[in-house]
């Protein structure tokens, strides 16, 4: 019965969290939230397909060898300002000069197709 007596009146000890190491939870909960919320903002919630189709609607064409992109736009759209035809090519084609090579395919905007 001595030994009874003995653990019953030992002290429990409790654990007891300082500032730091609530910074440290706070800190460990939270990251996992962060990284989701950052995950889905730089997603952008993905495409959306549907069945009408693109609004956007472009043909091919391939780039002749020693051929530019302002002679392509010349002969694809003699009746247009070449700089418009090119930026809408730039545009569509997510290039970002307007040295092109040949064999090269971009898409053309069918508002320049024959």
């Amino acid at each position: 019965m001595k030994e009874t007596a003995m653990t019953a009146a030992q002290p429990v000890a409790r654990l007891r969290l300082t500032r730091r190491g609530r910074a440290v939870i706070t800190a460990l909960v939270a990251a996992p939230v962060v990284i989701a919320i950052s995950a889905i903002a730089l997603n952008g919630g993905g495409a959306v397909a549907d069945s009408e189709g693109s609004a956007h609607e472009f043909e091919y064409t391939t780039v002749l060898a020693g051929q530019s992109l302002w002679q392509l736009a010349a002969d694809i759209a003699p009746q247009a300002d070449p700089g418009d035809v090119v930026a809408d090519i730039l545009s569509l084609n997510r290039l970002t000069s307007s040295e092109v090579q040949g064999g090269q395919r971009l898409a053309i905007p069918a508002a320049y197709s024959n």
